[in-house]
């Protein structure tokens, strides 16, 4: 079976409940001071959007188990999130994936799964090395680095509990506490989840563009290198007026169906540590 037979897949629906301290754990997992009550205590509490994603993390897991590639050597390339609507604190989150593209790149293949609910539309691209050369299109590339040195910089700090604290909401790869697992897997010691890392430097550009995290309202990001706990971000920002338009969810019940026009502040971005990049192209923009 060609990887190119995969497109369009679709990977099932599936509704997925969850409770207040399962948002106020994945807030605290990614870095939440203690007193941001309206991330850590339920009366106020507002989910960030983050949190969809480990929600949804069964869809890329689905395709790997249905044999698209071998999942001993993909790993997870790049992610997209769109909000449409914000997430209540507590609930069932109904949602439908598929396999959106697949790229060739020659030696490996891109797959995209695209996760959709009526409060967010996510993409997963999961670099799959041996699945290319099927004569597909390569699609699109990296981008480039903004021109220039960043306006500003900051200094990002991750914290040894971080992947212990991070497993509990459904990715218990052990690579991420174990070390011999994360040796088995090529690192020298266990490794953030890219996911986390993420979260954590979303946090913090927030807190420089001077807006709430809840208020996220597009994410896009690639993955160059591991972060290992403990160790310091350097992230490179350069700060935009955003003309953000989300897509339109096609989710029977969706709430929000209009693309958004809300955004107003927003950022390219890249984080790394030392000569090290870890995150690369990254695009965030808030409402």
């Amino acid at each position: 079976m060609s990887s190119a037979d995969w497109v369009g897949r679709s990977l099932g629906e599936r509704t997925v409940g969850y409770a207040d301290r399962d948002a106020i754990l994945y807030a605290l997992a990614i870095g939440a001071a203690p007193d941001a009550l309206d991330l850590v205590h339920e009366p106020r509490l507002r989910v960030l959007p983050g949190f969809a994603l480990t929600l949804a993390q069964w869809a890329p897991d689905a395709l790997g188990g249905a044999g698209a590639f071998d999942i001993r050597t993909a790993v997870h390339g790049a992610q997209r999130l769109d909000v449409l609507a914000p997430l209540p604190p507590a609930g069932e989150l109904r949602m439908r994936a598929r396999v959106a593209a697949v790229h060739d790149k020659g030696s490996a293949a891109v797959f995209d799964v695209e996760v959709e609910s009526e409060f967010f539309v996510a993409t997963w691209s999961l670099f799959a090395p041996g699945a290319g050369g099927f004569g597909g299109e390569r699609g699109p590339s990296s981008p480039g680095r903004p021109e220039g040195e960043p306006p500003r910089t900051l200094d990002v700090a991750t914290r040894a509990e971080q992947p212990v604290l991070y497993r509990l909401l459904g990715d218990r790869h052990a690579m991420h506490v174990d070390p011999e697992a994360a040796r088995a897997a090529g690192q020298p010691r266990p490794f953030m989840h890219g996911l986390c890392t993420v979260g954590t430097v979303t946090l913090a550009i927030a807190t420089e563009l001077g807006a709430h995290p809840a208020d996220l309202a597009h994410l896009d990001v690639r993955f160059a290198a591991p972060v290992f706990p403990g160790e310091r971000l350097a992230v490179a920002l350069w700060p935009s007026t955003p003309q953000a338009a989300a897509p339109a969810s096609s989710y029977a019940g969706a709430t929000r169906l209009s693309p958004r026009s809300d955004a107003r502040a927003g950022a390219t971005f890249e984080a790394g540590v030392g000569e090290r990049a870890a995150l690369r192209g990254g695009v965030i923009t808030f409402a």
